[in-house]
C-alpha cells in the first residue's frame, strides 16, 4: 500500500464490466489510473472521464512481449504503480468434449498468461519500493465449479492458485496479493462477451441445454452491483491487513460455504483411506 492517499492503479480491461465499474470508482476517489483497453476509440472516451487523472494505453494483454514496454512507459509517464489490478478477462462456454484445445489456449492466454505477464511487469518496481498491492480478479469460479464452464474455472482456480503462492513469495517486500473473486454481477460476461463453443453431441442436451438458456435469460439480471464491487475493491486496497482472497456477492459465499461443507464432509468419509498411504513403522 502507498503511503500517499491518492495511489496510481493499473488497471486491465476498463472498457466494460467491472473493469469499467473499478476504474470509475478509483477515479472518484482521486486516484490516478491507467487502464489498458483493446481500441483507440475506447483509449479516447476514458481518457475524457477525468483529463489529467484517467490515462488510457492500447494493449492487448495477450501479446505478452509488448506489455513490459507498455508498463514501463506508463511509469515513466505517471510515476510507480501503487496498485494492479488484473482484470481483463473472459468467459467460455462449453462442454469440454465439445471444445476444442484452442479455445482452452485462448481463455489461459487471457485470464492467466495475460496477468502474469502483467504481475512480472510492475514487481521490479514495487519490489524495489518495497510496497504494492496486486489484485487478481478471479471469480468464485475459481473455488467452485459448474458444468459447461470448465475451461473457464480451470484458467481461475489457475489463478487462485498463483495468487495464493505469489503472496508469499512477496510478502517480505512489503507487497501485497489479493485474489478477488466476484460471483454474479451485471455485466456483459454472460452475454455478447462470453465465447461459446456450438452444441454437438447430443448426449449432453439435457445437462447443458438448460444451462446456456438460464444463462443467456439472466444476462443483465445478475444480482451483484459493480459500482458497488468497485467499493469493496477500494476497502480492500485500503486495509492495512489485506486478505488473501476476498469473494463478492451472497451468491458467491453461498455457494462457496457449501462447497466448503461438502469437502470436509467427503475428507470425513474417506480419511481411513487417505491415511492409509504413509509407511508403517
Amino acid at each position: 500500500m502507498s503511503d500517499h492517499k491518492h495511489q496510481t492503479f493499473l488497471i486491465t480491461g476498463i472498457s466494460s464490466g467491472l473493469g469499467r465499474a473499478f476504474a470509475a470508482g478509483a477515479l472518484a476517489a482521486g486516484h490516478r489510473v491507467i487502464g489498458t483497453v483493446r481500441r483507440a476509440d475506447d483509449a479516447s472516451a476514458f481518457e475524457a472521464t477525468e483529463p489529467g487523472r484517467a490515462h488510457a494505453v492500447v494493449l492487448d494483454i495477450t501479446d505478452f512481449d509488448a506489455i513490459p514496454a507498455a508498463v514501463a512507459e506508463q511509469e515513466k509517464r505517471h510515476g510507480p504503480i501503487d496498485v494492479l489490478v488484473n482484470n481483463a478477462g473472459y468467459g467460455h462456454e462449453g462442454v469440454l468434449e465439445e471444445s476444442s484445445i484452442d479455445d482452452l489456449r485462448r481463455q489461459f492466454d487471457t485470464n492467466v498468461f495475460g496477468a502474469v505477464a502483467t504481475i512480472k511487469a510492475v514487481l521490479p518496481g514495487m519490489r524495489e519500493r518495497r510496497r504494492g498491492h496486486i489484485v487478481n480478479v478471479t471469480s468464485m469460479g475459481g473455488f467452485i465449479t459448474m458444468p459447461g464452464i470448465s475451461f473457464y474455472c480451470g484458467s481461475k482456480f489457475a489463478l487462485e492458485g498463483i495468487s495464493e503462492a505469489l503472496g508469499k513469495e512477496v510478502a517480505p517486500f512489503g507487497i501485497r496479493v489479493t485474489a478477488l473473486a466476484p460471483g454474479q454481477f451485471r455485466t456483459d460476461w454472460a452475454g455478447r462477451s462470453m465465447d461459446r463453443t456450438p452444441r454437438s453431441i447430443p448426449d449432453y442436451d439435457a445437462v447443458m441445454d438448460p444451462i446456456r438458456t438460464a444463462r443467456q435469460n439472466k444476462s443483465g439480471r445478475q444480482p451483484g452491483d459493480p459500482s458497488r464491487a468497485a467499493q469493496a475493491l477500494l476497502t480492500l486496497v485500503g486495509s492495512e491487513a489485506p486478505p488473501t482472497r476476498l469473494f463478492l456477492g451472497e451468491d458467491a459465499l453461498e455457494l462457496v460455504t457449501g462447497k466448503l461443507d461438502a469437502m470436509r464432509s467427503e475428507i470425513g468419509a474417506w480419511e481411513t483411506v487417505s491415511r492409509s498411504t504413509s509407511f508403517e513403522v
